[in-house]
């Protein structure tokens, strides 16, 4: 028995406002918990990997997960529309501002006197307020120029050349993310040589992932229209970032 024909696109960015969506809250999802995974697990480990021709290289484990997170925003932004994936990048925001209190308040509250494990938690899930906070900023700066310059690419672009839309989207979003975080951490901790070789490092590394997933980035968006039956461009759409509603 052949499929049902997929429904027509709706390329109108305001149609999202008027009729559900089917996938919308599973990607959304997806977001969020990418975003909170690469906080938790990777952001406290450094990792090392002998790579042949440049010997032992020494990175951050966060990078196994956080640029998930822009591959997701650019999916979010081109199959349901900027006001979709600013609604989700509040949602990660506050999911972040939730995770990093909890943290706090739960390494804070006294162990029971036969729990020896105090150390060890502390070590894992203690976070440093400076780093969290910078974190957060660059997260939500990054994000949003990711949304934004993917968004008017696609105007510009006539929904053409999706691999110029999302690498570009990530050379910006990622570059704004590593300018504010970095610095925001480490600026008087860490020379200023060590500093700008970490940004630019971390940000090739970013974008070099994305690019790498950029077969998954493809299938994804197909996928997505498809079910969706949108492919949204957002003409006349309000591009500020503060607010949440669609």
């Amino acid at each position: 028995m052949a499929p049902p024909p997929a429904p027509p696109l709706q390329t109108d960015a305001a149609a999202l406002s008027h009729r559900p969506t089917r996938d919308f809250d599973l990607v959304m999802a997806a977001f969020v918990a990418v975003l909170l995974l690469s906080n938790v697990i990777g952001a406290g480990k450094l990792a090392a990997l002998d790579v042949p021709g440049l010997g032992p290289v020494t990175f951050g484990a966060g990078i196994l997960f956080f640029p998930l997170s822009y591959v997701l925003g650019d999916i979010l932004t081109e199959v349901y529309g900027y006001a979709r994936a600013r609604r989700c990048i509040w949602a990660g925001t506050v999911a972040m501002l939730f995770m990093a209190a909890m943290s706090l308040i739960v390494v804070a509250l006294p162990p029971a006197p036969d729990w020896p494990n105090q150390s060890a938690y502390q070590q894992v899930f203690g976070q440093v307020p400076r780093i969290v906070a910078a974190s957060i900023a660059a997260f939500w700066a990054g994000e949003f120029v990711n949304a934004f310059v993917l968004a008017r690419l696609k105007i510009l672009t006539a929904g053409r050349l999706l691999w110029l839309r999302t690498i570009g989207s990530t050379v910006a979003g990622q570059g704004v993310d590593s300018l504010i975080f970095y610095p925001l951490a480490f600026a008087g901790v860490w020379s200023t040589e060590t500093l700008a070789g970490v940004i630019v490092t971390q940000w090739a590394l970013k974008v070099a992932w994305e690019a790498l997933l950029t077969p998954v980035t493809y299938a994804a968006v197909n996928t997505l229209k498809r079910r969706e039956g949108l492919d949204v461009y957002d003409r006349g759409t309000d591009f500020t970032p503060f607010k949440a509603g669609v």
